[in-house]
């Protein structure tokens, strides 16, 4: 079952000018040539050409900027000698003036087309590297089946201060959904290294909240690092054995997930804990316990981040999450974040945060 579309890619194609921008050449040559029609035999219109190179050099290439250069010249000098004005010296400057804007729109066009292959070789390599930090999730992984959506808030970037992970390990599947306090490369880092401690501490942890407090030692070590006491992510992880009917959910200050289900969409109760990097502010003898939330066949847990709660239309009216999925009256992953996906752009219109959904329902075999 396909999963969710992932966010558009950011444009890794080499940068283009608007689709009219090409067109302008021909709409000056045009132009010329009208003018030369109207105007009595005895003026050369040919001036209008001197530009003709440098408007080429924004859509084309050096090679065709070249050319265009070649051709201007050579319509100037036949539309001048149709008027008998070849020699005159004020249409000899104009050939010189259009010789040193050919070669002006040449360097400009080769300046551009250098400058678009390096950003996008730039552009290749950041992509590349923000999906290593944030990848796509699997369809199906250890009994569950699962569908993600990420969506930043900036269209032009990949990573932004959400994050998401599902790691199938010894102790059974585990996820990770959170959000980083801050905007910018520190969140981008900060989630770098959360998504790094998960993966690394998932496979050796057995219990899920000593994997919880082993994120909030590698928050707080970031924030250490980079001296910002007011650094921390919350953040819920969530796990599930193959075979067994509940999950347990651990929230570390993070939104209330859903549980979706015979007809009704519930949230889910869970211990109210300070988020990851500010753990050490609460007393060590409350720590909670994981809760065990029921997960029988066709129910679905949905994990989700403050982009989508928080979203709002022109009124300032929140998202209304809870009936939107109501209304739905799907459990499926898929459809669910499928729908998420589009619902959420088409109530709020540009996105004021970052948004990450996770949905995961157990996987029974027909």
């Amino acid at each position: 079952m396909p999963t969710a579309p992932r966010p558009p890619r950011p444009a890794v194609l080499e940068p283009r000018a608007p689709r009219w921008v090409p067109w302008l050449p021909v709409v000056l040559l045009v132009l010329d040539l009208i003018t030369e029609a109207v105007v009595p035999d005895a003026v050369a219109a040919g001036f209008l050409l001197t530009a003709l190179p440098v408007v080429a050099a924004f859509s084309y290439g050096p090679v065709l900027t070249a050319t265009a250069t070649g051709g201007s010249l050579a319509l100037q000098l036949a539309l001048a000698l149709r008027a008998g004005h070849v020699n005159e010296q004020h249409h000899v400057w104009v050939y010189i003036a259009t010789l040193l804007s050919g070669v002006m729109g040449t360097a400009l066009s080769w300046q551009r087309t250098r400058q678009n292959r390096t950003l996008l070789q730039a552009r290749t390599v950041a992509e590349t590297l923000q999906r290593t930090v944030l990848r796509p999730v699997p369809e199906r992984s250890g009994g569950l089946r699962v569908a993600g959506l990420y969506r930043p808030a900036q269209a032009d970037v990949l990573v932004g201060g959400d994050l998401y992970e599902v790691c199938d390990t010894r102790f059974g599947v585990r996820v990770l959904l959170g959000d980083v306090r801050g905007k910018g490369l520190g969140a981008v880092r900060t989630v770098a290294d959360v998504l790094g401690a998960f993966r690394a501490a998932a496979y050796d942890t057995p219990g899920l909240v000593d994997l919880a407090d082993q994120l909030d030692r590698a928050v707080l070590r970031d924030a250490d690092d980079r001296g910002d006491d007011e650094l921390f992510a919350t953040a819920v992880l969530l796990q599930y054995r193959p075979g067994s009917d509940c999950v347990e959910i651990v929230n570390r200050g993070h939104t209330t997930p859903l549980l979706l289900g015979g007809g009704a969409i519930s949230p889910v109760s869970c211990a109210d804990e300070l988020p990851l990097g500010l753990g050490h502010l609460g007393p060590a003898e409350e720590r909670g316990k994981p809760t065990a939330v029921a997960l029988p066949p066709g129910h679905t847990v949905l994990l989700y981040t403050d982009g989508v709660s928080e979203a709002r239309d022109a009124t300032g009216t929140f998202y209304p999450l809870a009936p939107r999925l109501a209304a739905l009256g799907t459990t499926a992953p898929d459809r669910l974040v499928s729908f998420l996906a589009q619902d959420v752009h088409r109530y709020a219109g540009l996105l004021a945060d970052d948004l990450a959904v996770l949905a995961l329902t157990p996987d029974v075999v027909p």
